[in-house]
């Protein structure tokens, strides 16, 4: 395997992500702006723009250009990692180009499609990426929107790219057993010098405890100090404390469970902060209906989220 062209350590710890909120069918520069702020404030590890929560793939290439100008410029000398994902490859290399421009110091790719993508598809899409760029890239394994899983060995393939620097695994309930020889196997596939980063965000506690070195995550790009303190009390070998601190967040992650995932709670949650106005998703997607708003408040209040 390749000598990395990149540090290894800047996808370690808390990548958050925050929502692109909208106003208007358009970008809302000062509510995103917001956001990152909120984020450097906090002290997290990295920030990763235009991800799922994003809302990356409604976005057209001068939206997700100006997003990237954006977060680069608001985040200090926080790392910006940006979501490069199209559905042609064309589109994902002017992304490419647009972050390059942008000033980032990452790139997150996943396999978006219409078309159901081999393996072998999925591959030469990053082998393209990987020598179109020397920004290093975090594979997103995102199978529940992009619908494509991702095996072991494609991991292994795809690590050995020069220009790989991680890979996003999706969360799942299992046992610490489990978590541990779920995480033996990914390492022993892929080496050591790509990090291992773990996603849904119930499972973060678990996935950093067995030894993934970052967590990239939904509701950290809105609550950062919560998600900070579960993974400071992992990276110090702290199981017991980040699992009680995840469990405190439990009625949180029963509302992902809810409403069909992280996003319209996440974004429920941001507007009940203030932080975001309503209607901040793209259409077609809408917010949650009054009542599941309302709940949602009800969490955040009891949980002192604010």
């Amino acid at each position: 395997m390749n000598a990395p062209n990149h540090d290894p350590s800047l996808f370690t710890g808390l990548s958050a992500f925050p929502l692109t909120p909208l106003k208007d069918e358009a970008v809302d520069e000062d509510a995103f702006i917001g956001l990152i702020e909120r984020l450097v404030l906090a002290g997290v590890d990295s920030i990763t723009a235009l991800g799922s929560t994003g809302s990356y793939a409604y976005l057209n290439l001068d939206e997700r250009a100006r997003v990237a100008e954006v977060a680069v410029e608001s985040a200090l000398d926080i790392p910006v990692f940006i979501g490069v994902g199209a559905l042609r490859t064309k589109d994902v290399l002017a992304n490419v180009a647009s972050a390059e421009a942008a000033g980032a110091q990452g790139l997150l790719l996943a396999p978006v499609s219409y078309q159901p993508l081999t393996e072998n598809e999925v591959f030469e899409l990053f082998r393209t990426v990987t020598e179109s760029t020397d920004l290093p890239i975090v594979v997103y394994d995102n199978p529940g929107t992009t619908h494509f899983t991702f095996t072991t060995e494609l991991y292994a393939r795809l690590a050995a790219l020069d220009g790989i620097a991680s890979i996003k695994i999706p969360g799942k309930p299992a046992s610490p057993a489990e978590w541990d020889e779920r995480i033996g196997q990914i390492r022993a596939a892929i080496g050591n010098e790509v990090t291992i980063g773990i996603s849904g965000d119930a499972h973060g506690a678990e996935g950093l405890i067995a030894g993934c070195d970052a967590w990239y995550t939904v509701i950290g790009g809105t609550l950062p100090d919560q998600t900070l303190e579960i993974t400071r009390a992992a990276d110090l070998g702290n199981a017991e404390l980040a699992r009680d601190l995840s469990a405190e967040l439990q009625p949180l992650w029963d509302l992902f469970a809810q409403f069909g995932g992280s996003l319209r709670v996440t974004a429920a949650i941001a507007e009940h902060l203030d932080l975001v106005g309503p209607n901040s998703l793209p259409l077609p997607v809408r917010d949650l209906d009054a009542a599941a708003k309302s709940k949602v408040a009800e969490v955040a209040d009891h949980l002192d989220l604010a």
